[in-house]
């Protein structure tokens, strides 16, 4: 089948790489001039800032996509691990490195916090890995259609709900520990899928396991070198890719509805295809692509998760010398700042942020004496009640202030601020880069399907279609969608 992949992000390309290794011949259109999407990369002034996700997890699942293309990680990408892959700092003034390997981490708890939370970190481990193992082949890595894929097996659903899995994540990780420092650094994962710790279900515990057990990792080049790889591999199985070519119209047999047949570029270039597999945000792409077909109810009406604004400075001068590559602040709020962010659609009270350094273990990204500072603090998307026109310079100077306070290089020589309008700018839905939440309204077969059976042919790929968001979501929902593809492929035969 002929295949053309709208966008070049890590979903299109994880995609790609999949279609490519069952035999398809793939084109793949991206308006920009490099692969990524919003793995992007900003230069200013001698510094490169990633502009996407800056946190890299579960690297296996790169490497399905590669091997899918017959390629190996060695031959198109470094990876070294991040180590300790977080320094948490806490309003009291106490720090928790979180180490890669139980020991080394039990022995970090049982030094800040105490022996008994250390043995509980143990409990809490075992739990979070059998957790994993049970959701990934039954609930994240398949394609579901009907609320009743969720109970077909039925067993493992049953495993679910006696392990915990419907409990609230906050909850369950404080029947583990009694020290409030832990609780914040085993659950502030909920915020990846768009909801409070108190909120969300355990089942989304996954994305700590992912993220605090599994580890933390960060290419060599930065993380623009992940979209980089997997455009190469692509390719080398026989992908072809056509930049600075943008995408007006998903063409369908019947105008709004009907097989595809193909997309039309901005320039009126016509080009033909079986199936299209569209890795623009779902709503926009419906907005914006399909002219006339309606979005599902869920992306039209459903919650949207919070966005964050995202502060990239290059500046020259000294880290602080404990300094790590991913540092996590928070603030003396907690509960509160979440249901500001959430409830009332405001700023939150006495933010926690986080402040990656890329330059701290890619040297490359900033020029002497340099380093470049990624500084994310969640805010409200555009449904909250922030005005940004007025509050962009305040939230920028706040930023800059704190982190000059908290010890980081603060002679700034080239900068950049992202808020939500220029999320909006880059197509994402409400101003947000973490598309709808995850609730269980919203999530598995709840969630924007990666087909629209009124266009046979269609197949979403990316955050806001199954399984979810953050990069290994997306990287598994590339492989969904080529499945899918794949079905078609046997229906028409």
């Amino acid at each position: 089948m002929n295949v053309v992949v709208v966008g070049a992000g890590l979903g299109g390309l994880s995609a790609a790489c999949h279609l490519v290794g069952t035999g398809h011949d793939v084109l793949v259109v991206e308006r920009g001039d490099r692969p990524g999407g919003r793995a992007g990369v900003l230069e200013r002034g001698g510094y490169r800032f990633d502009t996407g996700p800056s946190v890299l997890t579960m690297p296996e699942l790169i490497d399905d996509c590669l091997h899918a293309a017959g390629s190996a990680r060695a031959e198109v990408l470094q990876l070294e691990r991040v180590d300790p892959m977080y320094r948490a700092c806490y309003a009291d003034g106490s720090t928790l490195r979180v180490w890669h390997g139980r020991e080394r981490m039990a022995a970090e708890i049982a030094d800040v916090c105490g022996a008994d939370q250390a043995k509980a970190f143990g409990r809490f481990c075992d739990w979070l890995g059998d957790l994993y193992r049970l959701e990934l082949p039954n609930f994240i890595d398949r394609n579901l259609d009907s609320p009743l894929d969720l109970v077909r097996p039925l067993a493992p659903a049953m495993r679910l709900v006696r392990q915990g899995g419907f409990r609230r994540l906050g909850n369950v990780v404080a029947s583990y520990f009694s020290d409030e420092r832990l609780q914040r650094i085993f659950s502030f994962q909920a915020m990846y899928a768009g909801l409070a710790p108190y909120e969300a279900l355990a089942l989304y515990c996954v994305i700590t396991y992912m993220d605090t057990v599994q580890g933390v990792y960060v290419p060599a080049g930065g993380m623009s070198a992940v979209p980089e790889a997997l455009a190469t591999a692509a390719g080398k199985g026989g992908a072809g890719f056509r930049y600075g070519a943008t995408v007006e119209r998903i063409v369908l047999e019947h105008g709004t509805t009907g097989r595809v047949r193909g997309v039309r570029l901005d320039d009126g270039e016509w080009i033909e295809a079986d199936a299209v597999v569209c890795n623009p945000d779902l709503p926009v792409a419906y907005r914006t692509l399909l002219g006339g077909l309606p979005m599902p109810r869920v992306a039209r009406r459903g919650r949207y998760s919070p966005s964050c604004v995202v502060w990239h400075a290059g500046a020259r001068g000294e880290l602080p010398p404990e300094a790590a590559h991913h540092n996590i602040h928070f603030g003396h709020e907690w509960d509160g700042a979440f249901r500001a962010l959430l409830d009332d659609g405001s700023l939150m009270p006495d933010p926690s942020i986080l402040v990656t350094v890329h330059s701290k273990d890619e040297p490359s990204l900033a020029p002497a004496g340099g380093h470049t500072l990624y500084v994310l603090e969640p805010v409200p998307n555009l449904d909250g009640r922030v005005d940004w026109t007025r509050e962009r310079s305040r939230v920028r100077d706040r930023l800059a202030e704190r982190v000059a306070a908290l010890g980081y290089p603060a002679g700034v020589e080239a900068e950049e601020l992202v808020d939500p309008t220029d999320w909006e700018r880059q197509g994402m839905e409400r101003g947000t880069p973490f598309a709808l939440a995850h609730t269980f309204a919203q999530t598995g077969p709840f969630r924007p399907g990666n087909l629209d059976r009124r266009a046979p042919g269609l197949v979403f790929v990316g955050s806001s279609t199954l399984p979810g968001v953050g990069v290994p979501m997306v990287l598994i929902s590339g492989k969904l969608a080529a499945q899918r593809v794949a079905a078609l492929r046997g229906k028409a035969s």
